[in-house]
């Protein structure tokens, strides 16, 4: 079968290549008409355009960046997946690039990624999106970038955020109204900073509900399903252990989830196990966890948007959108002493 060209699809349209190049680009000032016909031919000839022509004719790569440095696959997975559907609907690919954020070589690495012509703009996720030197970097070399969930220089650039430190309030609330009063908290990996405004959440919920901060209940975690295990070891072979253990995502709950298991205790009668973000290991272990939804993919696809604003010099306002987290309730948790 011949591969249709877009000679022929200008032909059955009845315009121009240039007007077939604007359609497929995704130009403005086409008339919905024209732009229809066009369509309709690139249909009917199941045109598809050549990606080197498109980006030698532009001057650009039609490919975004995604930077990421995050031990959690599930999140890296649900981020992908939402970077990668917005940039199909623009007609752009996505090179998905991991970077080691303590390596002298990234910030000539990240910029050899644009420089060389690989990608037209990057999108940064945490921590990498909260490196001070990399930021300023991109800015001083006038790259345009997005940020997910920045915590500082917010006015670097656009950024995507989730209301973090409110939905961790609320499931320390919640837990409380279940009846609990000593609650563990295993807090998120130093660097990344994003996640450390949960255990803000955390403390702010005991103080408005006059329950003391017992430090002792408070474990340093790294995000990982090993050190949630850890974690959960240490406050559950405390004197007084918790009835309750809220991690800072559900990698660590599931450590908590096993260990628990593992010493024969009982969810949620005897132990409560909440967790965040709602990554598939919240429905797929036993007891099912309940989490904080943090929309992540959602929030990939929208700094993606924002990146694509950018390229076309469109202004971007900071902040440029913060999306809600909401509590899932499943399992995991009940009421205190049941």
């Amino acid at each position: 079968m011949v591969k249709a060209t877009i000679d022929d699809v200008a032909a059955l349209a009845g315009v121009s290549m240039k007007t077939v190049s604007r359609v497929v680009n995704k130009e403005p000032n086409v008339r919905a008409s024209t732009r229809d016909k066009v369509q309709a031919a690139i249909d009917e000839l199941a045109y598809r355009p050549s990606q080197s022509a498109r980006s030698l004719a532009a001057n650009r790569s039609y490919v975004l960046g995604l930077l990421y440095d995050n031990p959690s696959a599930s999140y890296v997975i649900d981020v992908q997946d939402g970077a990668l559907a917005s940039c199909r609907r623009a007609g752009y690919d996505l090179l998905i690039h991991p970077c080691k954020r303590d390596t002298v070589e990234l910030l000539t690495e990240v910029l050899a990624l644009v420089r060389q012509g690989r990608v037209d703009g990057l999108i940064l996720t945490p921590p990498l999106s909260d490196m001070t030197e990399l930021v300023q970097t991109l800015v001083s070399a006038g790259i345009p970038f997005v940020r997910l969930s920045p915590t500082e220089y917010k006015d670097a650039c656009p950024y995507v955020q989730t209301n973090d430190q409110e939905a961790a309030y609320d499931m320390t609330c919640r837990l409380i109204e279940l009846g609990h009063r000593r609650i563990g908290f295993i807090v998120g990996h130093p660097d990344h900073r994003a996640v450390t405004q949960r255990y803000t959440g955390y403390v702010a919920a005991l103080k408005e509900n006059d329950l003391v901060l017992d430090k002792s209940l408070v474990v340093q975690g790294y995000n990982s399903f090993d050190s949630g295990r850890e974690c959960a070891r240490e406050l559950l072979s405390s004197a007084t252990p918790p009835s309750a253990i809220f991690a800072s995502n559900d990698d660590m709950a599931a450590g908590v989830i096993i260990e628990a298991h593992h010493r024969s205790i009982t969810m949620p009668a005897e132990l409560s196990v909440a967790g965040f973000d709602d990554t598939p290991v919240a429905h797929q272990i036993y007891p099912s966890l309940t989490t904080v939804r943090q929309p992540i993919a959602e929030m990939a696809a929208k700094a993606v948007d924002l990146l694509l604003k950018q390229l076309k010099g469109k202004s971007v306002q900071i902040p440029a959108a913060i999306m809600s987290c909401r509590i899932l309730e499943r399992e995991s948790t009940g009421e205190a002493g049941r």
